[in-house]
Order: C-alpha cells, then sequence, then structure tokens
C-alpha cells in the first residue's frame, strides 16, 4: 500500500512534463510560423488543444525540433529545466529582435487538496496562451531582416548535458525594447509562464 502513492506522483509528474514539453514544441512551431522564419509552405495543419496548429514540413527543422525536445521532456522530467528561450536573430547583423521566454516553475502537488485540474481546464489555458501567440503578429513589429532562431535552455549547473549542446551567449536585445506578458498555465507540478521581448523603434 505505501508504494501507491510514490508511483502515482510519479505518473503524474510524467504525464505533467509530457503536457509541459509539448507546448514548448507547439509554442516553438508557431512562433516560427507566425514570425515567418520559415515560409508558410513548409508547415502543414494539425488538430491539437482543439485548435488548428501548424507544424513544419521540412524534415530538417522537424529534426532539430525533436532533438531539441527529447532532452527537454528528460531536463523538465528530473526538474532540471527552469527557462526556455526562442531567439530570434537576423542572419544578417547576427543580432537579437526577439526573445520568446517560458519560464517554468517546479510547484509540489497539493496532497490535501481535494479539486485536481482536470485535463479540460489545463487545456483551455494552454489555447488561451497559444491563441495570444498567434495574436501577437497585431502588435509585434514587422521583421525587416531574413531571421533565423535559436532556442536557449537555462538547466541547473549540476544536470547532466549532452556533448551538441553548447554554452550559448544570453542573446540580449540592445536599444530600446518591449515587452509583452501572456497569460500562464499550470499542473500539479509545474507553471510556464509567458512573455516576448522584442525590439522598439
Amino acid at each position: 500500500m505505501s508504494d501507491s502513492v510514490p508511483t502515482r506522483s510519479k505518473l503524474a509528474l510524467k504525464g505533467s512534463s509530457r503536457i509541459v514539453s509539448d507546448f514548448f514544441e507547439y509554442s516553438i512551431h508557431s512562433i516560427l510560423y507566425q514570425r515567418g522564419i520559415y515560409p508558410p509552405e513548409d508547415f502543414q495543419t494539425v488538430r491539437k488543444y482543439g485548435l488548428n496548429m501548424l507544424v513544419p514540413t521540412d524534415d530538417e527543422l522537424q529534426s532539430y525540433v525533436k532533438q531539441i525536445m527529447k532532452q527537454l521532456h528528460k531536463w523538465v522530467y528530473g526538474g532540471s529545466i527552469s527557462r526556455l528561450v526562442v531567439a530570434i536573430v537576423s542572419k544578417e547583423t547576427g543580432e537579437t529582435v526577439e526573445k520568446w521566454q517560458f519560464n517554468l516553475e517546479i510547484q509540489k502537488p497539493d496532497t490535501e487538496q481535494t479539486e485536481t485540474k482536470t485535463n479540460e481546464q489545463i487545456q483551455r489555458e494552454i489555447q488561451a496562451i497559444i491563441r495570444q501567440i498567434t495574436a501577437s503578429v497585431t502588435f509585434l513589429p514587422e521583421l525587416e531582416d531574413e531571421c533565423t532562431f535559436n532556442v536557449l535552455v537555462y538547466a541547473d549547473p549540476n544536470c547532466r548535458v549532452p556533448e551538441e549542446w553548447g554554452d550559448s551567449r544570453t542573446h540580449e536585445i540592445t536599444g530600446t525594447t518591449e515587452s509583452v506578458k501572456f497569460r500562464s498555465f499550470s499542473t500539479a507540478n509545474h507553471r510556464v509562464d509567458a512573455l516576448v521581448e522584442y525590439k522598439y523603434g
């Protein structure tokens, strides 16, 4: 009997980690599409979170993102990651013009809580963030240069880092910046807050 609680906790953590990892993956896809980092014809529509989501059809991009997500899921499950950043960088100047930041907070499940948030409630919270990302094109400045992107992960310095993951610059944006905070979502184990910072003027 004593083994059942840790087992349930482990399963809940695994499920929560998958929800967070999937959200990160679909957010990256949405950002790349909405900001025109890849052409529209390189994406196809799938159904996720009760929404029409766009995912890349480009094999190289798919492979790159999947490689990131495979490691990211391990770090989320292990509680080793505190932040994910998608930096939009000018190919011409190397200057960072936008930073999409997702802060991840570990939450201890409340064993005395009688009501647990349902998957439907979590999905509605995620829907709200995805809709905000989609609507961001209405206020974000048009990207003047052709841009690429970098994914940065702020992980525990003591965690094991694969060889292909190296240290990176922080991609600070120079000059005048603005930032917009999006909604958040939470599970019993994690809370994710999102914002975008961009060069203004």
